[in-house]
Protein backbone atom coordinates (compact mmCIF):
# COMPACT_ATOMS: atom_id res chain seq x y z
CA UNK A 1 0.00 0.00 0.00
CA UNK A 2 1.43 3.68 -0.30
CA UNK A 3 2.83 5.37 2.16
CA UNK A 4 1.17 8.09 3.98
CA UNK A 5 1.82 11.81 5.50
CA UNK A 6 1.13 9.92 8.78
CA UNK A 7 3.89 8.46 11.39
CA UNK A 8 4.32 4.97 10.36
CA UNK A 9 2.37 2.36 12.33
CA UNK A 10 2.76 -1.74 11.69
CA UNK A 11 -0.86 -3.13 11.25
CA UNK A 12 -1.88 -6.69 11.11
CA UNK A 13 -2.19 -7.67 7.34
CA UNK A 14 -3.28 -10.92 6.47
CA UNK A 15 -4.82 -13.09 3.12
CA UNK A 16 -8.14 -14.48 3.00
CA UNK A 17 -9.15 -16.16 -0.14
CA UNK A 18 -6.89 -14.49 -2.11
CA UNK A 19 -7.57 -10.97 -1.22
CA UNK A 20 -5.52 -8.78 2.00
CA UNK A 21 -7.33 -7.80 4.60
CA UNK A 22 -6.57 -5.72 7.95
CA UNK A 23 -6.99 -6.13 11.66
CA UNK A 24 -9.46 -3.17 13.05
CA UNK A 25 -8.20 -2.49 16.21
CA UNK A 26 -11.62 -0.73 17.05
CA UNK A 27 -13.94 -3.09 14.99
CA UNK A 28 -12.11 -5.79 16.74
CA UNK A 29 -12.03 -7.89 13.65
CA UNK A 30 -10.60 -8.46 9.87
CA UNK A 31 -11.69 -6.03 6.71
CA UNK A 32 -11.11 -6.03 3.63
CA UNK A 33 -8.00 -3.66 2.56
CA UNK A 34 -8.84 -1.34 0.17
CA UNK A 35 -7.13 1.92 -0.12
CA UNK A 36 -9.37 3.88 2.16
CA UNK A 37 -9.27 1.07 4.87
CA UNK A 38 -5.72 1.73 4.60
CA UNK A 39 -6.25 5.54 5.32
CA UNK A 40 -8.79 4.59 8.39
CA UNK A 41 -6.34 2.35 9.73
CA UNK A 42 -3.62 4.67 9.76
CA UNK A 43 -5.44 7.73 10.59
CA UNK A 44 -7.34 5.84 13.81
CA UNK A 45 -3.92 4.58 15.14
CA UNK A 46 -2.23 8.32 14.48
CA UNK A 47 -5.42 9.94 16.50
CA UNK A 48 -4.70 6.96 19.25
CA UNK A 49 -1.10 6.72 19.90
CA UNK A 50 0.31 10.83 18.99
CA UNK A 51 -3.15 12.45 19.82
CA UNK A 52 -4.26 10.67 23.12
CA UNK A 53 -7.81 9.56 21.37
CA UNK A 54 -9.06 6.90 23.66
CA UNK A 55 -9.77 3.38 21.47
CA UNK A 56 -12.83 3.50 23.07
CA UNK A 57 -14.17 6.70 22.26
CA UNK A 58 -13.69 6.04 18.49
CA UNK A 59 -16.05 4.35 16.34
CA UNK A 60 -15.95 2.59 12.37
CA UNK A 61 -18.66 3.04 10.09
CA UNK A 62 -21.29 4.48 12.07
CA UNK A 63 -24.45 4.52 11.35
CA UNK A 64 -27.07 6.96 10.72
CA UNK A 65 -30.28 7.59 8.98
CA UNK A 66 -30.74 10.87 6.72
CA UNK A 67 -33.86 11.94 4.96
CA UNK A 68 -34.88 7.93 5.05
CA UNK A 69 -31.87 6.87 4.06
CA UNK A 70 -29.18 4.94 5.66
CA UNK A 71 -25.65 6.54 5.57
CA UNK A 72 -22.59 5.61 7.52
CA UNK A 73 -20.15 7.83 8.88
CA UNK A 74 -16.70 5.85 8.67
CA UNK A 75 -15.37 7.30 11.64
CA UNK A 76 -17.11 9.04 14.71
CA UNK A 77 -15.04 10.29 17.60
CA UNK A 78 -16.72 10.65 21.13
CA UNK A 79 -16.65 13.44 23.95
CA UNK A 80 -17.68 13.14 28.01
CA UNK A 81 -21.35 11.59 28.23
CA UNK A 82 -21.04 9.63 24.84
CA UNK A 83 -21.85 12.50 22.38
CA UNK A 84 -20.59 12.68 19.14
CA UNK A 85 -17.45 15.56 18.98
CA UNK A 86 -15.98 14.48 15.85
CA UNK A 87 -17.01 13.32 12.58
CA UNK A 88 -14.01 11.89 10.29
CA UNK A 89 -14.07 11.32 6.74
CA UNK A 90 -11.61 8.91 4.71
CA UNK A 91 -11.15 8.82 1.24
CA UNK A 92 -8.46 7.10 -0.79
CA UNK A 93 -4.80 9.18 -1.55
CA UNK A 94 -5.71 9.06 -5.20
CA UNK A 95 -9.58 10.68 -4.14
CA UNK A 96 -9.03 14.25 -4.21
CA UNK A 97 -10.12 16.52 -1.15
CA UNK A 98 -12.75 18.21 -3.32
CA UNK A 99 -16.09 20.71 -1.62
CA UNK A 100 -18.49 17.49 -2.72
CA UNK A 101 -16.15 15.50 -0.07
CA UNK A 102 -17.00 18.35 2.30
CA UNK A 103 -20.87 18.77 1.53
CA UNK A 104 -20.85 14.85 1.79
CA UNK A 105 -19.22 14.91 5.70
CA UNK A 106 -21.55 18.31 6.08
CA UNK A 107 -24.40 16.06 5.34
CA UNK A 108 -23.78 13.62 7.92
CA UNK A 109 -23.48 16.16 10.52
CA UNK A 110 -27.22 17.68 9.98
CA UNK A 111 -27.79 14.46 12.40
CA UNK A 112 -25.05 14.56 14.88
CA UNK A 113 -24.29 18.38 14.99
CA UNK A 114 -20.47 17.72 16.26
CA UNK A 115 -17.79 20.56 16.51
CA UNK A 116 -15.04 18.96 14.64
CA UNK A 117 -15.23 17.85 10.90
CA UNK A 118 -12.02 16.41 9.27
CA UNK A 119 -11.41 15.01 6.18
CA UNK A 120 -8.14 12.96 4.67
CA UNK A 121 -7.32 11.06 2.06
CA UNK A 122 -3.90 9.87 4.31
CA UNK A 123 -1.61 12.70 2.28
CA UNK A 124 -3.50 15.64 3.21
CA UNK A 125 -5.66 16.27 5.66
CA UNK A 126 -8.17 19.33 6.81
CA UNK A 127 -10.02 20.13 10.05
CA UNK A 128 -12.64 22.60 10.87
CA UNK A 129 -14.58 23.59 13.87
CA UNK A 130 -17.50 24.71 13.87
CA UNK A 131 -19.33 27.38 15.79
CA UNK A 132 -22.71 27.08 16.38
CA UNK A 133 -23.28 30.12 17.79
CA UNK A 134 -22.13 32.22 15.88
CA UNK A 135 -22.67 30.22 12.62
CA UNK A 136 -19.08 29.94 11.23
CA UNK A 137 -16.46 27.43 10.98
CA UNK A 138 -12.75 27.63 10.81
CA UNK A 139 -9.78 25.37 9.39
CA UNK A 140 -7.43 24.55 11.88
CA UNK A 141 -3.69 23.53 10.86
CA UNK A 142 -3.43 20.46 12.76
CA UNK A 143 -5.48 17.84 14.58
CA UNK A 144 -6.22 18.71 18.09
CA UNK A 145 -5.43 16.42 20.87
CA UNK A 146 -8.46 14.61 22.76
CA UNK A 147 -8.56 16.59 25.34
CA UNK A 148 -9.13 19.89 22.91
CA UNK A 149 -11.81 18.39 21.78
CA UNK A 150 -14.01 17.03 24.51
CA UNK A 151 -12.69 18.92 27.37
CA UNK A 152 -12.22 22.43 27.27
CA UNK A 153 -14.04 25.43 25.52
CA UNK A 154 -11.00 26.71 24.52
CA UNK A 155 -9.97 27.44 20.83
CA UNK A 156 -7.45 25.83 19.67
Amino acid sequence: MQALNLPETELKVTTKDGKQHVFDILRRKYVALTPEEWVRQQFVHYLISHKGYPAECIGNEISLTLGGTKKRCDSVVYGQGAQPVMIVEYKSPQVEITQQVFEQISRYNIKLRVKWLVVSNGLHHYCCQIDYESGTYRFVEDIPPYGNICFTNENI
